[in-house]
């Protein structure tokens, strides 16, 4: 079989960053997708421009995801895996005691929640014909109450969307699972420094775990926390 291709949104960075190389380890082609290709540019050198390939992608935009399939597909002959990353946190009130005012709200639950369900849209066309796997990054925020917390609730959507899509998507071989990790060294937790934290690579880890398995098996959801987190943190 050709090397697999998987495709990554906000591949720019943190869990997105991290899988691509683990990916590329693991004999994957790499589509990268961020808003800016400059973003991308050392990680294409890093992995070598026959391994990885960047593509400027909007995913609240449906034309510029379909586009970036399209090309994934012209380029490499194949679409056999996704990962729908791309993600963001504005801190929210619903008081109105802290946080972000609400205009500040909306591009995280297009991103989110509009911008993973495009993506899945966009790509699984591709998936059905090369009955390939879908992966959704969720959170562990998406599974239980964190109060006055929109970015909590973006992610519960994230939740229940990736059963839904597996529903719909039983008879056509598509596998769909969804990762939930808990505290993450990224950007968006450098705040937080009461709680003991993952690295990106440990994500990564488990989507190659989850992607690794033989056609016969599909993992629904991984939840991966640091050892120690306490449930609401």
């Amino acid at each position: 079989m050709p090397d697999q291709v998987l495709m990554i949104t906000g591949a720019s960075r943190g869990i997105g960053a991290a899988t691509a190389r683990r990916a590329a380890d693991h004999g994957y082609q790499v589509a990268l997708l961020a808003r800016s290709t400059d973003s991308l540019t050392d990680l294409v050198h890093e992995l070598g421009e026959h391994i990885a390939m960047a593509l400027p992608c909007d995913v609240t935009d449906y034309d510029s995801l379909t586009d970036a399939v399209a090309k994934v597909e012209e380029h490499y002959g194949r679409l056999d895996a996704v990962l729908a990353n791309a993600g963001m946190n504005v801190p929210s009130s619903f008081l109105g005691t802290g946080g972000a005012e609400p205009d500040q709200w909306r591009e995280m639950v297009l991103t989110n929640v509009y911008g993973a369900a495009i993506t899945a849209r966009a790509a699984l066309p591709a998936l059905v014909r090369s009955t390939g796997h879908l992966v959704l990054t969720g959170s562990n925020a998406g599974r239980g109450i964190r109060p006055g917390n929109l970015y909590s609730a973006t992610k519960w959507a994230v939740t229940g969307m990736a059963q839904n899509i597996r529903a719909e998507c039983v008879g056509t071989g598509v596998r769909v699972t969804l990762v939930q990790p808990g505290m993450v060294e990224t950007d968006m937790t450098a705040n937080r420094t009461d709680v003991p934290k993952l690295h990106a690579d440990d994500i990564a880890n488990g989507v190659l775990y989850a992607l690794g398995q033989p056609p016969s098996v599909d993992v629904n959801e991984l939840t991966i926390r640091p050892t120690g987190q306490a449930p609401q943190s």
